[in-house]
């Protein structure tokens, strides 16, 4: 790219790092940004800027926040006898996106990866176990349960299955711990689903 712009191959190649992001994606948002008035870019700017400087995480769940506690912890219509474990903040908007969940969430930050060398303490599993502690002072009704919602890849399982039995060896059986059910997407195929796919789907099988 000798001829280009050494701004223009800069911006391509900082776009590139974005996730879904490639090289002829990253070139075409430059140049779409180019034809885009002036204005325009510096409110894009301003946002970027915006969200670096002004976003933090919610003490209470670490999801992102611009003040102390996140809207969802903040809602007193909110039950916070159901704490609902996610990997990242990306989740709470997916889940959030059903309406159908009225609880609260614990973001972990990650998930269990001892090939990338993340383990139990590099994940919010500690601050999991202090929340629930706090949360059963406060349940006078027995009612609490906590929801694991990790994704079913290999490591989503591993960090579901540790933290579960990290929260039975703190707590017993007497803490209710589900594991959100994961069926055939519609349209799907019985023989092209992978085996945690159908393994979820027969846990979370109803009467038929």
């Amino acid at each position: 790219m000798a001829a280009v712009p050494k701004s223009i191959t800069r911006l391509i190649d900082l776009l590139k790092r974005l996730p879904g992001i490639g090289p002829r994606s990253a070139e075409r948002l430059t140049y779409h940004l180019l034809r885009m008035q002036k204005e325009d870019v510096l409110q894009l700017a301003d946002a970027l800027i915006a969200i670096k400087e002004e976003v933090k995480t919610c003490r209470e769940c670490y999801n992102f926040a611009d003040t102390e506690l996140c809207p969802i912890c903040s809602d007193t219509s909110r039950t916070h006898l159901q704490i609902m474990v996610v990997e990242e903040p990306l989740d709470v908007t997916a889940l959030e996106k059903t309406m159908r969940f009225k609880g609260v969430y614990h973001v972990l930050g990650g998930v269990i990866d001892p090939i990338a060398g993340i383990g139990t303490d590099e994940i919010r599993i500690n601050e999991l176990v202090e929340r629930i502690k706090k949360a059963r002072l406060n349940d006078s009704s027995g009612d609490l349960e906590v929801i694991i919602a990790t994704n079913p890849s290999t490591e989503g399982e591993m960090t579901a299955v540790i933290i579960r039995k990290i929260l039975r060896k703190e707590f017993g059986e007497e803490l209710n711990i589900t594991r959100i059910a994961r069926g055939l997407p519609v349209g799907g195929d019985v023989d092209y689903a992978d085996p945690i796919t159908l393994m979820r789907s027969l846990e979370g099988r109803t009467k038929y």
